[in-house]
């Protein structure tokens, strides 16, 4: 039996304040069942996406899955087709594939992004 299905949604409890539309990645071991999560660190792998804000403590869903395309906070300016890498807090930036941008994004602006 699946623990976890590949390319399914899955559920997060926030060790640390996670903002939505940020790569997050494991912080630590699951506890009753559920994975801890922070943003992930610059250069590192992810886990998924944050699909909203939580606080420490709180559940926080993760968008997660290959191929799929998620919105994520950039934190430079990405071309369109650019390859993406966790960046500071856990914005895209370009570089080391965890995906790549499906469209241009502004600093700051929210940019379409496919998982690797």
């Amino acid at each position: 039996m699946d623990v976890y299905s590949p390319g399914r949604d899955i559920t997060g409890r926030a060790a640390t304040p996670v903002a939505a539309s940020r790569f997050v990645a494991i912080s630590g071991d699951a506890v009753s069942g559920v994975i801890t999560v922070g943003h992930a660190v610059a250069g590192g792998r992810v886990a998924g996406v944050a699909k909203h804000t939580a606080d420490p403590g709180e559940l926080v869903g993760l968008a997660r899955g290959n191929s799929r395309v998620v919105r994520v906070e950039a934190g430079a300016a990405l071309a369109a087709f650019a390859d993406v890498q966790v960046g500071a807090d856990g914005k895209a930036i370009p570089g080391k594939v965890v995906g790549y941008a499906i469209t241009s994004a502004a600093t700051g602006a929210l940019a379409a992004i496919s998982i690797a």
